[in-house]
């Protein structure tokens, strides 16, 4: 292979294929009647001899730009390179690439990067979308562009060929307050964000809440932020009587929160205990490690991923599909 370019025939060659079949599987495109190990073997014998597809060529051919848009409403928030990596694991394997747009959680950016996705620079789209609807995506769907959502609350899929993954974030919500109940807490504060998942988690918090016959206490900050996870927590110790729980919405909030008391000398958890929601890799970090909601994210970005290509490939339903994802309470040392 000196001296010259590999090509597919020579992949084919030494994966003991077909030619098609490596094209197939080269341009992101490969039969459902491939088993997984013929993918394997047709991907490691591309790295082997370091064949490297021509794109442009691709593209020309396929009319794709082999390219997934994934969209997220704050590209800083740490519960995001996970989902994207799973997304990654994906799409890597398929000889795609993929492109993180930052929305900052805004109708006007979700609708911009909407129509940037339409004039043909993705063949896909996964995303975490705060403020548009269903029917936002028809276009993308009648043009054949495969959308899948990445949701905090119960889908039932519908007409529309748009695939949803989603974590019950009311039901997790629901058991977080009940554990806290359990081990004794009866007034518990929940401090949220606006502009983001905070309606259903709030649900789920006041539910749990009112079978016990206890009263909700909500705090809701402008964002879902440390700054304003420390804002609140402030807020909350200039009352009289404080909660002896608080239950932030995300653990970015958390940590907002758990700096504040600990600047006010306040005991986490002996005078108040603190858990999050997501299970962010600094969660496990600070000090007292936080209590939180694992959602799994790069679980999710795999789900999505494995979704998204299956509709590229033409092997998925007309209409739309909705996927529960699991949760799981973690239990550290804040509570």
């Amino acid at each position: 292979m000196q001296g010259r370019r590999a090509t597919q025939k020579d992949v084919a060659r030494l994966a003991g294929v077909s030619q098609a079949s490596v094209s197939m599987v080269l341009s992101g495109s490969p039969s459902p009647a491939l088993s997984a190990e013929t993918l394997y073997r047709i991907n490691e014998a591309a790295a082997e001899l370091g064949y490297t597809p021509n794109r442009f060529a691709q593209a020309l051919k396929t009319n794709r730009t082999m390219t997934i848009a994934c969209m997220v409403p704050d590209i800083t928030n740490p519960f995001y390179p996970a989902l994207m990596r799973g997304i990654q694991s994906v799409t890597d394997t398929l000889g795609y690439d993929v492109i993180a747009v930052n929305t900052d959680g805004t109708m006007e950016r979700e609708r911009h990067f909407l129509d940037w996705s339409r004039q043909g620079r993705v063949d896909g789209l996964i995303g975490v979308f705060f403020n548009l609807r269903a029917q936002d995506f028809k276009p993308l769907i009648d043009a054949g562009m495969p959308v899948v959502r990445i949701e905090s609350a119960k889908k039932r899929g519908g007409d529309l060929a748009i695939d949803d993954i989603y974590v019950d974030s009311q039901a997790a919500s629901f058991a977080v307050t009940q554990y806290l109940i359990a081990k004794g807490h009866r007034r518990i504060a929940m401090v949220a964000g606006r502009g983001g998942p905070q309606a259903v988690r709030i649900e789920g918090y006041k539910a749990a809440l009112a079978a016990a016959s206890l009263i909700p206490d909500v705090m809701l900050e402008t964002a879902f932020s440390e700054e304003n996870g420390f804002a609140a927590a402030e807020k909350i110790l200039q009352r009289e009587e404080r909660p002896t729980a608080i239950f932030a919405a995300n653990d970015l909030m958390a940590i907002g929160v758990m700096q504040l008391l600990r600047e006010r000398n306040v005991a986490i958890p002996a005078d108040i205990a603190v858990v999050g929601f997501d299970d962010i890799s600094a969660a496990k970090l600070v000090t007292p490690s936080l209590t939180t909601v694992a959602q799994f994210q790069y679980q999710m970005g795999v789900k999505a991923a494995e979704i998204l290509m299956q509709r590229l490939r033409g092997v998925s339903t007309t209409i739309g599909t909705a996927i529960e994802m699991p949760f799981s309470l973690v239990e550290r040392g804040s509570t």
